[in-house]
């Protein structure tokens, strides 16, 4: 077989090599542990995989010699109308354990279905019909065509910004909803459509600025780039471990600001909230109040705070009542979201402890998961944030009163 393992081609050829492994191992998990989220990005990872395939083919000498031509001409390895939406409903899949294709999703697909027809039509007409190049007449890969990158690369953003907008609602979700909403943000996600969103930018710009950039031998570093990326997520997605637990149906497509929110069925049984991202009603003061002198009392008297998956319906529940009606008196009542009422509570009581002395009998570790916290770094990101002092620092600001008190 054809292949010259030059710098470019060798370099390419490790990632869409490794790229194909993690997408077999993605799909064995999706099927063994009935993981959506691992089914949809193996998908990606084998889409990305054929996406840097033309150009890791064509430095090795494959538009130069037939069949191999023949073969980057007729086989439709870059689908630039797939990639998007699979990027978005991977993000669904991992943030929404309940999430689903409906029929009205199947829309997103008709842009891809088109150009898998027109490519068919091509191959049928040039090989099977005329016997000779008709569509490629000017030895050009359809692939490369001018208007499919471009068009190619505005769905790929459009439905990057769409993951990033659904993120957004997650996070927002996840600090409203539950109590340890840092274990389940997700952040290498967001990193990656970041990271993703600005090479795409700066791709389409230098398309702009630069008209040598549609030249072949001009994209090596772009493809290079796009594999860099492709492969932080596999290895990320393949090794991370957490699960969301409040999984939400968003109709981000369809102007429905309503959002449908549960948990998982540990935490919330088969009740179903339905309420909306910003909270949109209010209630009177005095009503504000009498609920907050009862969240205060929960949270002081019955210590709500220590259960490190607490969660806006178990507050609801214990006060017979719904989660909207807690989550407006927080938001409105306390001026903060759930996460942060919550652990607010949960450093006073650290704080407390630490002024018994409770660090000289066990660990600061162990104080912390005692008083709610379930993430060593959660507790000390949130301590350093209420109190500007580090856990250490402020024990050591309480050793040095007491011993100014002592003398």
């Amino acid at each position: 077989m054809l292949f010259d393992f030059n710098l470019k081609s060798s370099i390419l050829l490790i990632f869409f090599f490794h790229g194909i492994v993690f997408s077999l191992l993605l799909l064995k998990k999706g099927i063994f542990d009935q993981n959506k989220g691992s089914a949809w990005l193996s998908l990606f990872l084998f889409l990305s995989s054929l996406y840097i395939a033309p150009f890791m083919l064509g430095y090795s000498g494959w538009y130069s010699k037939q069949p191999y031509r023949d073969i980057m001409f007729y086989t439709p390895f870059q689908q630039l109308f797939l990639l998007g939406p699979i990027i978005y409903f991977y993000t669904q899949s991992l943030l929404n354990k309940s999430f689903q294709l409906s029929q009205k999703d199947f829309i997103h697909f008709i842009p891809a279905i088109a150009y898998f027809i027109y490519t068919i039509i091509v191959f049928v007409t040039d090989k099977l019909i005329l016997h000779e190049y008709y569509f490629y007449a000017d030895e050009r890969d359809k692939d490369l065509s001018t208007w499919y990158q471009m068009a190619g690369l505005v769905s790929m953003m459009y439905y990057v910004l769409m993951s990033l907008k659904y993120y957004a609602i997650y996070k927002k979700i996840a600090f409203q909803v539950v109590s340890f909403a840092e274990t389940i943000l997700f952040n290498w996600v967001q990193q990656y459509l970041i990271a993703l969103l600005l090479i795409l930018s700066l791709r389409v710009l230098f398309f702009i600025l630069n008209p040598e950039w549609n030249e072949f031998g001009s994209k090596f570093w772009y493809y290079l780039c796009f594999s860099i990326l492709f492969y932080y997520i596999s290895i990320s997605g393949y090794s991370n471990s957490i699960k969301t637990v409040i999984p939400y149906q968003a109709s981000l497509f369809y102007n429905d600001a309503t959002y449908l929110l549960h948990e998982d069925k540990d935490y919330m049984k088969d009740e179903i909230i339905t309420a909306l991202v910003d909270e949109k009603d209010s209630i009177v003061i005095a009503e504000i109040q009498i609920w907050k002198q009862k969240i205060e009392q929960l949270m002081i008297v019955d210590k709500a705070f220590e259960n490190p998956v607490l969660t806006l319906t178990d507050i609801a529940k214990k006060l017979d009542t719904n989660p909207k009606q807690i989550s407006q008196v927080v938001n409105q009542g306390f001026m903060m979201n759930f996460n942060d009422l919550v652990n607010g509570y949960r450093i006073e009581a650290v704080k407390e402890m630490l002024k018994n002395g409770e660090h000289k009998k066990q660990t600061l570790l162990g104080i912390a998961f005692s008083c709610g916290f379930n993430s060593k770094s959660t507790f000390n990101r949130t301590f350093k944030k209420l109190t500007s002092l580090s856990p250490k620092e402020y024990i050591n600001k309480i050793e040095d009163s007491d011993k100014d008190f002592n003398e």
